[in-house]
């Protein structure tokens, strides 16, 4: 019969091997994370849509984060990267506009003519309005040009892929700052593993406000 010190010390084993896994789990998605947000700074891409991530609107005008998307999707359109622009993004208790609805006046008063733009407020958060996006398109357009910040490019392009689209990430930023790539890295970490509409589902409002 083992003895409580020889099961202890086999506890303690277990305990590292754990402890070591997890670390060695988290450091291959940083990596990844910050491989992705190198590789989506140098493309271009075409598809069936280009599409654009929501972030933060102040009255109908565009924050920065989501005016320099903008441009990023307004360049790739000019370029002839698709014939249709997707803005997405819903609104926070007690705003008047979305942030969908922000992204198509920005890219309507650019030149961009309205009906070349889809307008989807459904989804508190990537997920969401990606499924969304995936449900609003023709099946037969699967193949988007999804425009969000460097570090974003790899949970974007994997959620993308859940929810059924082909997707590509062009960076509109070279924001990889230390601590958003950590955001991301616990982002995908978990996604990875439990999928990321759980994620998105089971954290609810705190999901959306770490990983919007």
């Amino acid at each position: 019969m083992a003895s409580s010190g020889t099961r202890g010390r086999g506890f303690l084993r277990l305990l590292s091997l754990a402890v070591l896994l997890g670390f060695g789990w988290l450091a291959f998605n940083f990596v990844s994370v910050f491989n992705a947000a190198q590789d989506a700074q140098e493309r271009s891409a075409t598809g069936d849509a280009i599409v654009v991530l929501g972030a933060a609107q102040y009255d109908g005008e565009p924050s920065p984060v989501l005016e320099q998307r903008l441009d990023a999707a307004l360049g790739l359109f000019e370029e002839g990267a698709a014939s249709q622009v997707v803005t997405t993004g819903s609104s926070l208790p007690g705003e008047q506009f979305t942030e969908g609805f922000a992204a198509f006046r920005y890219l309507r008063n650019n030149g961009v003519a309205e009906e070349a733009i889809v307008v989807i407020t459904d989804g508190g958060d990537t997920y969401e309005s990606l499924l969304a996006t995936a449900n609003q398109l023709p099946e037969e357009q699967r193949s988007v040009v999804l425009v969000t910040d460097a570090y974003h490019a790899l949970r974007t392009q994997q959620i993308g892929e859940e929810v059924g689209l082909d997707p590509i990430v062009v960076a509109s930023s070279d924001n990889t700052s230390f601590d958003r790539l950590l955001r991301e890295t616990a982002g995908v970490s978990v996604g990875r593993i439990i999928s990321y509409r759980r994620v998105s589902g089971w954290l609810g409002d705190t999901a959306r406000s770490i990983l919007s």
